[in-house]
């Protein structure tokens, strides 16, 4: 893929965010091996100890003892000794905003618009600059990556092309950040994140980071458009003011260019509606009847969970970020309490009813002391606390992941063939998924980005 003109004039800058020391640093070696007390494999559940992973230009050539491994590396192989840490493949964040970072708004300043929490910062960010939300991505990336996100979907407010540009300045070595499966602008129906919007600027705001569907024809002309940036996949909002045949028709035209069709799905009508077009996954899926279940198990469609909100986000960024009045904090405290209930009811229906799911964070949000990837990693305790045991957690962000992506050839397991995507936990992730929160080792095509446990020899 061609690098986006943005990084021809953005080079100097990036390289002021990321030393090219520090990129350096990260080159890989031609052979590495890489030691553990153990490796978990997410598909089987089975547990190698002690391990070794030979790797070889990026990929993993052998998985097996070191005793084995070891008779088939080269004498001058580097090794990588982690002791008796857990190794797992690297993490796949499924569902994530990279190139937003909404700050929660004032209590009054939430209630004083239409989608109060999310629609001013999402209108803030429609006019920013381009180049500057493209340097937030490139920091948020770095973010991800450090703690153990080695791939990521992008699923939109990423500007007209910001994700697929920041994908390919990673892919060209120029940022440190994971792999990025980038959708461009997000397709919605008339009015679907902001009302009331000023007659005559309201299209040209909204054309920053939207594709309006208005049409059959125009669902096609939408999925076009983002072909034209060079996409990854095609990401749509479902609500009331989307049609049956006008999502049908774009996942016949995504489907026609081999792309994948992500739809956002939260009510059930919608979410009925994203089965009946094909979608290839339902995003969030929060009100999901089982009737709902059992045809996207039948079809083979993907439902990705966002579990980020599932454990008491909302009461948690208020009180680190804004002054809430009794009232208004008690609101929060009372809807963390019902989204807990919800969630822990529906992850017990999803786990019954066989259908393929993955986990995504969902997050763009500013969470005051902890990083974009720290604040990601917060999924997988909620997830446990909504009842998901820590193998299918684990499953939900690597096999599982892998396979929704249509990258199960490449990433979301540690086999021969696949990227060299690693990361390692000094505790054992089945016992304590929030070890997943502690990545202390993070490898990505077989550099090393951060090592925390022992020196390589």
């Amino acid at each position: 893929m061609k690098p986006n003109r943005i990084y021809s004039v953005l080079a100097a800058s990036f390289f002021a965010l990321f030393p090219t020391g520090q990129l350096a640093a990260q080159s890989a070696a031609p052979v590495t091996l890489v030691r553990a007390g153990r490796l978990l494999d997410p598909r089987t559940g089975n547990v190698l100890s002690p391990a070794a992973v030979l790797i070889e230009d990026g990929k993993i050539k052998e998985v097996g003892s070191p005793a084995q491994v070891q008779t088939h590396a080269p004498a001058d192989v580097q090794t990588i000794d982690l002791g008796a840490a857990t190794l797992l493949p690297g993490l796949i964040d499924s569902h994530t905003h990279l190139l937003l970072d909404v700050v929660v708004p004032p209590e009054a300043e939430s209630t004083r618009h239409y989608n109060g929490d999310f629609a001013p910062a999402v209108l803030l960010a429609s006019v920013e600059s381009p180049s500057k939300r493209v340097l937030l991505g490139a920091r948020l990336a770095h973010e991800d990556l450090e703690s153990g996100f080695t791939t990521v979907r992008n699923v939109g407010h990423s500007g007209i092309d910001g994700d697929v540009a920041l994908r390919d300045a990673i892919d060209a070595g120029d940022v440190p950040g994971p792999r990025i499966l980038a959708s461009g602008r997000k397709l919605i129906g008339r009015a679907a994140y902001v009302r009331g919007l000023n007659a005559v600027l309201a299209p040209q705001i909204l054309a920053q980071d939207f594709l309006e569907i208005a049409g059959t024809d125009g669902a096609r002309n939408a999925v076009r458009t983002n072909i034209s940036y060079n996409v990854d996949l095609i990401k749509v909002s479902l609500d009331e003011n989307v049609t049956v045949p006008e999502l049908t028709a774009v996942v016949d035209e995504a489907h026609r260019q081999n792309l994948r069709v992500a739809v956002h799905a939260i009510e059930a009508a919608d979410i009925q509606a994203a089965i009946d077009a094909g979608a290839d996954s339902i995003e969030h899926g929060n009100r999901v009847t089982d009737a709902e279940l059992k045809q996207i198990r039948d079809k083979g469609i993907f439902l990705d969970l966002t579990p980020t909100f599932y454990d008491g986000l909302w009461t948690e960024l208020r009180d680190r970020t804004i002054v809430m009045s009794a009232g208004f904090r008690a609101e929060n405290v009372a809807s963390d309490d019902r989204a807990r209930q919800s969630a822990a009811a529906r992850v017990l229906r999803v786990l019954k009813s066989g259908v393929k799911f993955a986990a995504g964070s969902d997050m763009c949000w500013f969470y005051p002391g902890k990083t974009r990837g720290q604040a990601s990693a917060t999924m997988f305790t909620a997830l446990h606390r909504a009842g998901m045991p820590p193998l299918d957690i684990i499953r939900a962000v690597t096999t599982n992941a892998a396979e929704m992506l249509g990258w199960q050839d490449r990433v979301g397991a540690v086999e021969p063939g696949k990227f060299a995507d690693l990361v390692a936990v000094a505790g054992d992730p089945l016992g304590d998924i929030a070890e997943l929160e502690r990545v202390r080792f993070v490898m990505k095509n077989g550099q090393v980005i951060r090592n925390d446990l022992v020196m390589s020899r």
